[in-house]
């Protein structure tokens, strides 16, 4: 590991309210702390992202990486346990990499940043290999003026020379948790940011460009303007997918995750469920995923019989781990028998369930073949599929 991300996720944020610290919030359908994550989990230059968290926020943790999980891999390192101030909760995760394998640099950042674009993180890692401590700045744009005891102004302060600190900070990592360490010692646990103990310990700090989008939420009205800056990056994505099966003994097929009973049934290493098929590879398709097959191969025994459902709600989930949202699904069932028609509503909400989307949010369709090709002579069923979603632009 070269260069390791710290994200600082112990505290419980008081400020903004709420019945569970920020970090654990819902925006857009995702946790605050899974935007984080992301922003440095999908980063090229970064090896690895360890997250210091409170010790009794395990489960909220895990729920707030379900959607990060099963793509992230070994970058996202097991969790640490913070402590009762933000310094301390840095210095637990050093020594929790060190034990690791010591990194060459170390990114610390606060996981109430949501909307750390990698541009700034590209200029922290480039001023983390020229300095041994480095942290973003931006000069104030408000005049800035000192005040006395009873509020009164005793002067106003040239603002050209100042600057407000952001993260994520870079620094060397020996340089960092031998200072962090030092200050231990010294029984001094309450600076409130890495740069300011930097300077405590005598290193030279190098303030690089930061980034006017890079907010922290703090406060409660800041959820509101976090909303509304996700709704306002999303850029719009198709998807197709098409899937067909032959008929075989049986007594039944699945169509949509619902059981429809039939004089054949489907032969397939999975369930043979077309529609649900169709509609994973949609989606998958959407994100420039591949398709089906390279996350389900059939030579892989453990997805013989497997019920398709679990298909579906994998490509669901991918969505959901980019930061995007499902608009619409929408499938045509290519098929002289079984008859849809009569099962159309239940297939439709099983779809939705499935997706966990509103009803409207899916169709379903059918047509024959007007007895032309294998569907013509009812020797199997087939599907087409589209998929309407939104991605962010960062991802």
């Amino acid at each position: 590991m070269r260069i390791v991300a710290i994200v600082v996720a112990a505290g419980r944020g008081s400020r903004a309210g709420g019945e569970m610290p920020k970090q654990y919030r819902t925006l857009g359908r995702r946790p605050l702390l899974a935007y984080t994550l992301e922003a440095f989990l999908t980063h090229a230059k970064v090896d690895a992202v360890l997250c210091a968290i409170h010790p009794g926020d395990r489960a909220l943790y895990d729920e707030a990486i379900k959607s990060l999980a099963d793509w992230a891999g070994p970058k996202l390192l097991a969790p640490v346990h913070g402590g009762d101030t933000r310094q301390i909760s840095v210095c637990r995760a050093l020594e929790g990499l060190a034990s690791q394998g010591r990194p060459e640099i170390c990114l610390v950042h606060d996981a109430a940043r949501p909307f750390v674009d990698s541009a700034l993180i590209d200029r922290a890692i480039e001023a983390g290999f020229s300095h041994e401590a480095a942290v973003p700045g931006l000069i104030p744009t408000d005049t800035i003026k000192r005040v006395d005891a009873r509020g009164d102004v005793v002067e106003t302060v040239d603002r050209a020379s100042l600057r407000t600190i952001q993260t994520p900070q870079a620094f060397s990592f020996k340089r960092l948790l031998d200072t962090h360490q030092a200050a231990e010692i010294a029984g001094l646990d309450s600076f409130t940011d890495d740069g300011q103990l930097a300077e405590w310990a005598g290193l030279s700090v190098h303030v690089f460009a930061g980034d006017p989008g890079n907010m922290k939420v703090t406060h409660a009205s800041d959820f509101a303007e976090a909303e509304q800056r996700l709704g306002g990056t999303m850029v719009t994505r198709v998807g197709t997918g098409f899937d067909v099966h032959a008929f075989g003994d049986g007594d039944h097929i699945w169509l949509g995750g619902v059981r429809l009973a039939h004089d054949r049934g489907i032969l397939a290493h999975s369930d043979g469920d077309v529609a649900l098929h169709a509609l994973t590879d949609a989606l998958l398709g959407a994100l420039s995923d591949g398709d089906i097959g390279t996350h389900f191969p059939p030579s892989d025994p453990q997805w013989r019989g497997a019920s398709s459902d679990r298909f579906l709600a994998y490509a669901v989930e991918k969505v959901r781990a980019r930061g995007g949202r499902i608009d619409h699904l929408d499938v045509t069932v290519l098929a002289e028998q079984p008859k849809i028609g009569p099962n159309r509503e239940a297939i439709r909400a099983r779809i939705a369930e499935i997706a966990e989307l509103p009803l409207d949010s899916v169709s379903i369709k059918a047509t024959t073949t007007e007895k032309l090709g294998f569907t013509g002579r009812a020797e199997g069923i087939a599907a087409q599929a589209a998929a309407t979603i939104r991605l962010p632009e960062r991802a």
